[in-house]
């Protein structure tokens, strides 16, 4: 279960929800590489030519963002999650969506461009992250296929010329897959996501599997001094304080305030990329926290200004995991996970979604922010029934050839010893 970065006077909000406006994977075709053990079956189509950037996917992005927020709410643990990082991986998924699961998919993620339209947004969006300067930002989407299983030409295109992911095949029966696509995600996070897909997270039923992982590493434009952090008091939800090692500091910073809240924006060096620390007043987080819409969350970073700010934070940090097939269910994309049609993969209704798996990384200090995440949609295919009753045939039985439409018993035997 994800950890939950906020209390009552304190919510840190995703930089990769918010002030990133979603991250997609940058072009780093090359980046992925083929890997030990898996088959490079890459689509020849080069990267599409940059297009121009289409503010309505950052807006859908962040309203898919807040919607996942309220869902994942928690009042007794930290939050933290890369939003666009779900919403890449999602969006390469997407592209093989047909019919009612299309529609699902696309209201329940705030996809509203035509499919053609939307992968080359990301396209756009993945390519202006890539030129960012004065911070690490890595990003990068890789899919792998089960060795023989065949995917549609016109899909791997799109992979291909908008999220420079290429398509790798192994043999998912074997767990040496599981450890090899494990791998490359601590490759591409700087070791910071160990073992995103879990044990068991693919089988042989497994088709395909499709990763994003993001990376980023920036010091702030303003540092805090270390030698003022010192020890001081933090409210809890439940009205009792622990002790943390608060950072200080006095600098020209974006500050806003509506009434109830107030909102701080911290640039890291090259100006960029930030940090918004939202801060709703005390007694009021729940109740702000679960009304957090992108209307009133554009309305508040709309109001922000360059003010002389005496800041006080936490230091704060901690890791993340979590499965959300529930939550994505919760916000309509039901077919998705069982009566799907992702026919735009491989022309057949044979593939569901099994899983989204997702992790996190977040370490922030005088210095500066680290973070990492990853997220991996599991494709599996249907009619690989549940255990429901383990059946061992260790004893003597009784066995018969028979036709099923007449019932006609054309042989009839028992085995006692099978070695005889």
């Amino acid at each position: 279960m994800f950890k939950r970065c906020w209390t009552n006077r304190v919510l840190v909000v995703s930089l990769f929800a918010i002030v990133v406006s979603g991250l997609a994977g940058c072009d780093r075709t090359d980046a992925v590489g083929s890997v030990v053990g898996a088959d490079v079956a890459r689509s020849d189509a080069p990267r599409l030519p940059v297009p121009s950037l289409d503010g309505e996917l950052v807006a859908g992005n962040t309203a898919f963002a807040l919607d996942l927020y309220r869902v994942l709410f928690d009042q007794e643990e930290n939050l933290f999650y890369s939003p666009h990082s779900l919403s890449a991986a999602l969006a390469m998924t997407y592209a093989g969506a047909r019919a009612e699961t299309e529609q699902q998919m696309a209201e329940a993620l705030h996809y509203t461009l035509p499919q053609a339209q939307l992968h080359a947004a990301f396209n756009a969006l993945d390519q202006a992250l890539a030129g960012r300067e004065g911070e690490d930002l890595h990003i990068v989407n890789a899919v792998w296929g089960q060795q023989g299983y065949s995917f549609l030409d016109a899909f791997l295109d799109i992979l291909a010329e908008n999220y420079g992911a290429g398509l790798q095949t192994m043999d998912f029966g074997s767990d040496e897959a599981r450890r090899l696509i494990n791998q490359w995600v601590s490759d591409q996070t700087e070791s910071r996501i160990h073992d995103l897909l879990p044990p068991g997270a693919v089988d042989g039923e497994t088709a395909l599997v499709l990763t994003n992982a993001v990376y980023f590493k920036a010091g702030w434009m303003h540092p805090f001094d270390e030698s003022l952090t010192r020890a001081g008091s933090f409210s809890l939800l439940d009205g009792q304080e622990t002790t943390v090692m608060m950072m200080n500091r006095l600098a020209e910073l974006g500050y806003a305030e509506r009434p109830g809240v107030q909102a701080v924006e911290l640039p890291y060096a090259g100006g960029e990329l930030s940090m918004v620390i939202v801060l709703p007043e005390t007694g009021a987080f729940d109740e702000f926290a679960q009304g957090l819409d992108a209307g009133e969350l554009d309305a508040l970073l709309s109001d922000i200004e360059p003010r002389g700010v005496q800041l006080a934070m936490p230091r704060f940090g901690f890791d993340a995991a979590l499965g959300l097939k529930d939550a994505l269910m919760e916000l309509g994309m039901v077919d998705a996970f069982g009566a799907a049609d992702f026919s735009g993969m491989d022309g057949s209704r044979e593939l569901f979604i099994d899983q989204v798996y997702h992790q996190a990384y977040l370490a922030v200090d005088e210095a500066g922010t680290e973070a990492a995440a990853s997220s991996a949609v599991v494709m599996a295919r249907k009619g690989a029934p549940e255990v429901e009753q383990e059946v061992r045939v260790d004893r003597p039985f009784i066995f018969l050839i028979r036709d099923v439409e007449t019932g006609a018993i054309l042989f009839l035997g028992h085995v006692l010893n099978p070695a005889a």
